[in-house]
């Protein structure tokens, strides 16, 4: 019902399908049904997945969002009518970009992994309204993009502090832990958002979770027949 209501995820899973071009309709600006402004949001979503589109080479004009009331039905279908022209002078997707479809399907696949990441990065714009609507093009700059990606930071469990007690897992909320009891936590990197959830649910007396900086290689983890967990013993007494 709220143009609100549409998602990264939509928008590259539309692409993944094959489709060649998305439309997003939302009402005007400043008239939400809601009350929630979703249409602002939306608005800031498609000028965000417009850049990605651009980081992997994907033409931005396959996306358009259009603002209009329910009434306009005229300008609703003279806006389609406009965008169905323009998709068909692209041509297919990926061909006018010079993408065959095997490269294409990983690159898009690729991005849709990293969406949980870059929406928690970009958290607080997506949720900003943008009062000026001049500045939209510059709301997420292409250089914005590539910091975003090159200083990506990774977290890691360390193998001699880690005590299995399987908080980390419970907390991850995309299930990038392997867990076992008496087990040495492994975290899956390729599924990992970096939200940092394990980071701040790791009992501080563990401390396993490490946070890397940009750029610094993670361990490998230790092979499966050295994951077993050896308990930190009490300290003896003095006396």
């Amino acid at each position: 019902m709220c143009s609100g209501r549409v998602d990264l995820p939509h928008v590259f899973r539309a692409f993944s399908n094959g489709v060649d071009g998305v439309f997003i309709g939302g009402c005007h600006l400043g008239e939400c049904n809601y009350i929630t402004h979703g249409n602002f949001h939306a608005l800031n979503m498609t000028l965000l997945a417009k850049r990605l589109m651009e980081r992997i080479g994907l033409n931005p004009g396959r996306l358009r969002i259009e603002f209009m009331s329910a009434g306009e039905g005229i300008v609703f279908a003279d806006v389609t009518n406009d965008f169905v022209k323009e998709i068909k002078e692209l041509g297919p997707l990926g061909e006018m970009e010079g993408i065959n479809g095997d490269e294409l399907r990983t690159r898009l696949d690729g991005i849709t992994k990293m969406v949980p990441y870059i929406k928690i990065m970009k958290n607080e714009k997506l949720g900003t309204p943008l009062q000026n609507l001049d500045e939209k093009d510059t709301l997420f700059t292409a250089e914005e993009i590539d910091r975003l990606f090159s200083e990506m930071i990774s977290y890691y469990i360390d193998p001699e502090k880690c005590q299995a007690c399987m908080t980390c897992a419970r907390r991850c909320p995309v299930g990038a832990i392997i867990s076992a009891k008496n087990q040495i936590h492994i975290i899956e990197q390729d599924k990992c958002i970096r939200c940092g959830s394990c980071l701040e649910a790791c009992p501080t007396k563990f401390g396993a979770v490490t946070k890397l900086s940009p750029g610094e290689s993670v361990p490998p983890p230790p092979p499966e027949d050295q994951r077993a967990v050896v308990r930190k013993g009490k300290k003896a007494d003095d006396s």
